[in-house]
């Protein structure tokens, strides 16, 4: 890899980092569902002109939609919404790696080998190892949530394997445009007090808004796309890994969290698991939240 893609890819690292930071900053002011509904929203106009029809696969791209952009985004922002410590929940988010080595093996029948068994093993082994610390376990439904939110959205990473001429702008606009709709209604069934929020949101609260959808999406996820164009999965999969660090990075200096040993020994077996699982699989999965 050149030194400019390789600083490319650590920028994009270092942006799904802070992301776990700005997401956190977003849903402590506005409630987790309606805040996935309008970063999708904002997508959604900003990505309008890159929406074109797909015929044969369009089915394929609700499913995406459905899984990836309403149900796992609006789950794993609940999570996130109920940590106390965002460490934990960048580690934990990474399952869908595994996952998605499990879906591909019931639904696509791929062979698996002793060393993807062996990360995958690895993976869930580490997550179980920080869901038993005394400080995750005050907030364990978060951690289940967002392992939740990990299995939902490996299922769309199987339709993804099966899109063909579809550009990551143009699943982005189509995701962002379905999504919204869906969590508009889900928003005013399960949550309360939304316009509320929404008046009494600090600049703080929009700016994680902005950074998720701008940041995260249209930053991280197409300089991705480009570098995926012009490199083997198994060449960027391992450095994207750096985000998760990143994120307890800055959860440690920037929110105060705190690293148990137990934290510390499981969140190493989780991303050498995820390490495993990702250099040998066939698709990147996103690794911001």
């Amino acid at each position: 890899m050149s030194p400019p893609h390789l600083a490319l890819i650590l920028f994009i690292t270092l942006v799904w980092g802070f992301n776990y930071v700005a997401g956190k900053a977003g849903v402590n002011e506005l409630p987790p569902i309606l805040f996935t509904g309008l970063r999708f929203l904002l997508l959604s106009v900003i990505l309008l002109p890159w929406l074109k029809l797909h015929r044969g696969q369009m089915r394929s791209i609700l499913i995406i939609s459905t899984t990836m952009g309403g149900v796992h985004f609006a789950i794993f922002y609940m999570g996130l919404a109920a940590a106390e410590h965002i460490s934990t929940i960048a580690i934990a988010g990474q399952l869908g790696v595994p996952f998605a080595t499990l879906m591909s093996i019931l639904f696509l029948k791929e062979k698996v080998h002793w060393k993807r068994w062996a990360g995958i093993s690895m993976s869930f082994a580490g997550v179980m190892v920080i869901g038993f610390d005394p400080v995750v376990f005050q907030y364990l439904d978060a951690l289940l949530l967002v392992t939740l939110a990990a299995l939902v959205g490996s299922v769309s990473m199987i339709y993804m394997r099966r899109l063909e001429g579809v550009g990551m702008f143009e699943l982005q606009a189509w995701v962002a445009l379905l999504s919204w709709p869906m969590l508009a209604p889900l928003s005013l069934l399960l949550e309360d007090g939304q316009l509320a929020a929404m008046e009494q949101a600090s600049w703080i609260g929009w700016a994680g808004l902005l950074y998720t959808a701008l940041g995260a999406s249209l930053i991280g996820h197409t300089g991705m796309y480009y570098l995926l164009q012009r490199y083997e999965v198994t060449q960027t999969a391992p450095l994207t890994l750096l985000a998760p660090v990143w994120g307890v990075v800055f959860g440690v200096t920037l929110m105060g969290d705190t690293l148990t040993a137990r934290i510390v020994i499981g969140g190493i077996l989780t991303l050498i698991g995820v390490a495993i699982v990702s250099n040998r699989e066939k698709v990147l999965v996103d690794t911001g939240p």
